[in-house]
């Protein structure tokens, strides 16, 4: 067995679940209204073709983040409604070096490279798909790594990672 490669970097849990559907609203009746998620900001993006809630599991740096998102126009892509789970986000310590060492690995992202996301904080994709070049993937699931702010490396660094 050999042994595993040493990160220079740390996964420190869920930032964030995003779920589409055809009508934000219907989602928010659940999510919202039923199972008590506040709404804490609202993004729209064209180049994303999306519209989306962003709302908020739990408090401080324990809160999940559930992104409750529509399709601008359900005809064009990226078609955030198809895949109803859309992505799960995670915490990570260091984005940049968890990228440069994964892409070091093989690990395939999505186009786009590192860039600000809809909460504000840095964020890069992990492809669904492998291809030759990049034979690691998500195997279906889109993964969004998200750089965590110093209070949440505080937080949920001080945990063990498993």
């Amino acid at each position: 067995m050999t042994e595993p490669l040493a990160k220079p970097f740390r996964i420190l849990g869920i930032q964030q679940i995003a779920i589409g559907g055809p009508d934000k609203q219907r989602l928010k009746s659940l999510w919202v209204d039923m199972l008590g998620l506040t709404v804490k900001s609202t993004f729209v993006s064209e180049r994303e073709n999306v519209d989306e809630d962003i709302c908020a599991l739990g408090e401080g740096p324990h809160a999940v983040e559930v992104d409750l998102m529509q399709p601008l126009d359900p005809d064009k892509k990226p078609a955030v409604h198809a895949t109803p789970l859309n992505h799960v986000g995670l915490w990570v310590d260091d984005l940049r070096a968890a990228v440069t060492w994964m892409t070091a690995q093989g690990v395939r992202f999505a186009p786009g490279g590192i860039r600000p996301g809809a909460a504000g904080h840095d964020i890069c994709f992990i492809h669904p798909k492998a291809n030759d070049d990049f034979p690691l993937s998500g195997e279906g699931v889109l993964i969004e790594l998200v750089q965590a702010p110093p209070e949440v490396v505080a937080v949920l660094g001080a945990q063990p990672s498993r």
